[in-house]
């Protein structure tokens, strides 16, 4: 057998090889990992508000209403009431492959009409009323109560009163400047406290808010008002 230099071996082994790397035979050969959306038929995706996530799923669960789907955007959108409409479209882009119907569980919500519009834009309903406070209470009651004169009220749900630390107290700088009370709430005469539940410890905690803000308070038992009666009403 003929025998072959040291310079001659190596130039072979340096010769190009005429199949491709083990790297790019794997990526040539691997499958997409991309999946198909799945298909949920005869279900309804609920794209809600996080404040009200334990009211809904409640509601969902006296009701039966097994053919709702909930995914709730963040309750901090709250503070930030421009931010509602694009997080909401975002939404609704990303689970409509797999949902024929989508309804929005917001009111207007400080969105000055925009997200009624988007809502439009999308194909996709939304519940009806200016925010939360007016559809908990039904909202011709509530307009009945502003048409009243009720415009110096300030309101919470159980979830703010739950969470009243976290988005009033500290995001108005209030445990940091107490005084800025009288600029933020000096217009405000009474807090209003819509309760969903019966639960003597939120109602005192409640009354423990209205002291805090230096306003006279008051409770109304809503219940669910028009959010129940509006999820019970959505059919396939």
């Amino acid at each position: 057998m003929k025998r072959t230099g040291r310079a001659a071996r190596l130039k072979q082994r340096a010769a190009p090889s005429s199949s491709p790397p083990p790297e790019n035979r794997l990526r040539h050969s691997a499958p997409s990992l991309e999946t198909p959306p799945e298909i949920k038929p005869g279900r309804i995706l609920l794209i809600a508000c996080g404040a009200l996530a334990r009211e809904i799923m409640a509601i969902n669960a006296q009701n039966q209403l097994s053919h709702l789907d909930l995914t709730c955007l963040p309750a901090k959108l709250h503070l930030y009431p421009d931010q509602i409409v694009s997080a909401v479209e975002d939404a609704v882009l990303k689970h409509r492959p797999s949902y024929a119907q989508i309804f929005v569980v917001y009111a207007d919500c400080g969105t000055g009409g925009q997200l009624a519009t988007k809502c439009a834009e999308l194909g996709v309903e939304m519940v009806p009323g200016p925010h939360c406070y007016s559809f908990f209470e039904g909202t011709e009651t509530f307009q009945a109560h502003t048409d009243a004169g009720e415009i110096t009220a300030f309101y919470l749900t159980d979830f703010l009163v739950k969470q009243f630390d976290a988005f009033v107290w500290r995001p108005m700088g209030l445990d940091r400047h107490p005084d800025l009370r009288d600029m933020v709430f000096g217009n405000y005469t009474t807090l209003v406290y819509q309760s969903q539940i019966a639960d003597p410890d939120l109602l005192e905690k409640a009354k423990d808010c209205a002291a805090r803000l230096g306003l006279k308070f008051e409770h109304r038992h809503t219940g669910y008002g028009d959010l129940e009666t509006t999820l019970q009403s959505l059919r396939p």
